[in-house]
C-alpha cells in the first residue's frame, strides 16, 4: 500500500510540473486553468513554454510552490485526465 506521507520531498518546496500536448492546442492555457484550482499564489509560479522543432508538440513547465504530496497528486490527476495533455512529468 502506498503511503503518501512517505516521500523524499520536504514541503513547502519549488516543484516543476511538466506537461506536453499537441502544438495546435493551447497547452499553456490548459495547465494554467488546472493550476488555478490547486495553487493558492499563481504569482509565485514561473513558466516556460516551447514548441518542438517541427511544431507538432508543445511543452510547458510550471515551477509551483508545492505545499503537499496530495496537492501534487491532484494536479497530476487533473492534467492526465485532460484530453489536451498527452504526457506529464
Amino acid at each position: 500500500m502506498f503511503d503518501a506521507s512517505n516521500t523524499p520531498l520536504h514541503f513547502p518546496c519549488a516543484f516543476p510540473i511538466k506537461a506536453f500536448g499537441r502544438g495546435d492546442q493551447d497547452v499553456t492555457a490548459v495547465v494554467l486553468a488546472i493550476l488555478q484550482r490547486h495553487v493558492i499564489d499563481l504569482s509565485a509560479v514561473t513558466w516556460q513554454s516551447r514548441p518542438s522543432g517541427g511544431g507538432k508538440w508543445q511543452a510547458v513547465t510550471a515551477v509551483i510552490p508545492a505545499t503537499s504530496r496530495a496537492q501534487l497528486d491532484a494536479i497530476y490527476t487533473d492534467l492526465s485526465a485532460h484530453e489536451c495533455i498527452v504526457y506529464t512529468l
